[in-house]
């Protein structure tokens, strides 16, 4: 991603695609078309942990704000990271109405701590099996925090 590059996603409460801008479709590789209501995890990387979705979702439930280091796919099959803040967004009646989403560039450091960390969470996960995969991820994310005393906030914005 450029410095001044900012993408910016919309979903419903179900992860539907309501909105992506330009440059959210310059990087996915998709068309707006193509984009629109599908499921956002349709840029989901493999090498993505599950526990680091649960997580977000999680969080952005409970009606707070989530930072993450994502590794996102484009149509092509290449890959993007980006520096993520996923947010609710609500209705007039205070329920949550959907998610809105901006991405930017990520630091490089924290793009070399996340790929060691996801990369040990994804192992964890193969190991565990389906049944059990997320709960072995997160207990390796766990670890890591309380190694270096911090909270899933404070090593996300530390990285």
């Amino acid at each position: 991603m450029r410095e001044d590059d900012y993408i910016v996603s919309m979903t419903d409460t179900t992860g539907r695609i309501t909105y992506g801008n330009r440059i959210f479709i310059e990087f996915s590789g998709y068309s707006e078309s193509e984009l629109l209501g599908t499921q956002h995890n349709i840029i989901r990387h493999p090498d993505m942990p599950r526990a680091v979705f649960k997580l977000l979702w999680d969080k952005i439930a409970k009606r707070e704000e989530c930072f993450a280091y994502v590794k996102n796919m484009a149509k092509d099959g290449s890959f993007y990271w980006v520096f993520a803040n996923v947010t609710p967004t609500f209705d007039d009646a205070g329920n949550i109405a959907g998610y809105f989403s901006v991405r930017r560039k990520p630091k490089a450091s924290g793009v070399k701590v996340a790929t060691e960390v996801y990369r040990l969470m994804l192992e964890a996960e193969k190991k565990a099996g389906p049944v059990n995969a997320i709960a072995a991820s997160t207990q390796v994310l766990v670890d890591i925090m309380n190694e270096k005393g911090l909270s899933y906030d404070e090593l996300v914005l530390a990285i």
